[in-house]
């Protein structure tokens, strides 16, 4: 590898919720629920923000905003929608343009997001997103597993 060159990998997580296959994707889909709960602990996501157009070619649109001045800011995110099974697959695909395109380590990040029935009632979640540069991998990871621990309190209710 030479000097300059940032590695990049996909981000995988796999994490099992305690709710029904539909209201996770609810959760995922719906702009109200997802203003609920995406992004860590110490953001929020404006509710007038959100846009999902949930067809293939549509945008999955948020931004999140830090919830005092000890977070950084965290900014728009815009994704295409390129394939959708209802209750069962999303993907989406977010350009990367400018400075950004090295600090992501891509200039297209894919996010594909699995559901998957468990016994009793649960959902099996699979996550793949990326590629990530090395720096960005840990934080990204960082923030789904934090924002998953909003998303089972959502769940719960």
């Amino acid at each position: 590898m030479t000097e300059g060159t940032t590695m990049t990998q996909a981000l995988h997580i796999e994490r099992v919720f305690d709710a029904p296959r539909e209201l996770v994707w609810k959760a995922f889909t719906d702009p109200d629920e997802v203003a609920q709960w995406f992004g860590p602990v110490g953001y929020h996501v404006p509710r007038e923000s959100v846009e999902i157009d949930l067809r293939v070619g549509g945008v999955s649109k948020l931004e999140m905003v830090p919830d005092s001045d000890e977070y950084p800011p965290a900014g728009e995110s815009s994704g295409t929608i390129v394939e959708l099974v209802e209750n069962e697959l999303l993907v989406t695909e977010e350009k990367i343009e400018g400075e950004m395109i090295e600090f992501f380590g891509a200039d297209l990040i894919r996010m594909r997001l699995e559901l998957h029935d468990e016994p009793d009632g649960k959902t099996r979640l699979v996550l793949d997103q990326g590629p990530y540069g090395e720096a960005v991998l840990g934080d990204a990871k960082a923030g789904w597993e934090s924002s998953f621990t909003k998303l089972d309190a959502l769940l719960a209710a």
